[in-house]
């Protein structure tokens, strides 16, 4: 009896190591398929054509090190202002060149309100930089301070705001070298003597301001005595309020010899009327004008424009979107004394504005007339 016991204990043990080893087998065959499934998923994952690593590697050689994020926004002073589009579309040549956004804003109306509510929209979308125009000096100075304490870098450009309202200041030019220009003009012109007048854009344009107000300096000089400016008319940078201004300029001075005018719309208003009017030759028109605009007014003989001034606008542009590039880089502060050296190879200095700030000057004005106004009349 005991030995049957045995016996079947001894059986049942042997059904159950069988049993276990039977289990083993299967689950360590599933494991290792398992494994081969992975490792097979994973060859395919990492397998890849030579030709596509190069490509890569290439793709990545040839894309500029950037922050896509940065955004850069300029503000012009009016729409539909052929000297501020071209100044715009330097800006953002030279902001989308660098592999950033560049965002440009033409106010309605050539007001400093419509100003202040194009800062505050960009304030608002956290722009990187602003470059503005101003339609006034110190009426955006609460909305730009506002961008700077948001930590927004600021610039004026062409037309500036006071030094409290920005880094720095674009200048297209010193504002005592195109003062002595436009005075110079005038004596040429003149003779020396006689009425003269000034049509200039708005009464609180900063930059055409600046330029009267250092004409008026240079004149106070006694060998400039014989000269008479008679008006400072305003046409605010509007084509026909620009021609009315003209046309009551010489309705009220019939003795007027020369009217000098520091603003492109102005100027190509002026030496229309002039030439519709037949005038050329007895009232002479000249100032600050873009080729594109001036070409047909200029040339040899009598024309309503002997010659004129400017810088091109397009570097303006150009020169502000370098600068803000830096500032938000974290390479310049627009602190005097700083220099940098921009992509097109040129090094810019930041300067005394003479108003308790700085500025960067583009370079000199620029004479046109009938020797090269046909090489430039496509560019700008």
């Amino acid at each position: 009896m005991m030995k049957k016991l045995l016996s079947l204990l001894l059986v049942i043990a042997m059904m159950f190591a069988v049993i276990g080893c039977g289990s083993t087998d299967s689950d360590d065959a599933d494991v290792v398929e398992e494994q081969e499934v992975e490792e097979d998923a994973g060859s395919e994952e990492t397998d890849v054509p030579a030709d596509t690593e190069e490509e890569e590697e290439e793709a990545e050689t040839d894309t500029p090190e950037t922050d896509g994020d940065q955004i850069y926004a300029m503000i012009t002073k009016s729409a539909g202002n052929p000297y501020m589009e071209r100044m715009a579309s330097g800006f953002e040549e030279v902001i989308n060149g660098a592999g950033y956004e560049a965002i440009i804003k033409h106010p309605t109306e050539i007001t400093a309100e419509a100003q202040i509510s194009l800062i505050n929209e960009l304030v608002a979308q956290n722009v990187s930089g602003i470059a503005v125009a101003a339609n006034d000096t110190d009426a955006l100075q609460t909305a730009l301070t506002a961008a700077m304490d948001a930590d927004i870098q600021v610039v004026s450009l062409d037309s500036a705001v006071n030094a409290d309202s920005r880094n720095t200041h674009i200048q297209q030019a010193g504002v005592e070298e195109v003062a002595q220009s436009l005075v110079d003009s005038v004596v040429d012109l003149t003779g020396g003597s006689g009425d003269w007048a000034i049509l200039s854009a708005t009464s609180t344009a900063t930059n055409q301001n600046a330029w009267i107000d250092a004409m008026e300096t240079i004149l106070e000089d006694e060998q400039y005595a014989d000269l008479n400016l008679v008006e400072i008319a305003y046409g605010d940078d509007e084509y026909q309020k620009s021609v009315d201004q003209t046309q009551a300029l010489l309705n009220n001075y019939p003795d007027l010899k020369v009217l000098c005018v520091p603003t492109t719309v102005g100027l190509a208003a002026a030496a229309k009327v002039i030439t519709d009017e037949g005038l050329q030759g007895e009232v002479i028109v000249t100032g600050l004008g873009l080729p594109s605009e001036m070409a047909e007014f200029m040339g040899e003989g009598e024309v309503a424009t002997p010659y004129m001034f400017l810088w091109n606008p397009i570097d303006v542009g150009k020169v502000s979107a370098y600068t803000l590039i830096e500032m938000v880089n974290g390479d310049l502060t627009g602190s005097l004394g700083e220099v940098f050296t921009a992509e097109d190879g040129n090094t810019y200095e930041v300067t005394d504005d003479g108003s308790g700030g700085t500025e960067i000057v583009v370079g000199p004005p620029f004479r046109f007339d009938a020797t090269n106004i046909d090489e430039w009349k496509d560019v700008y």
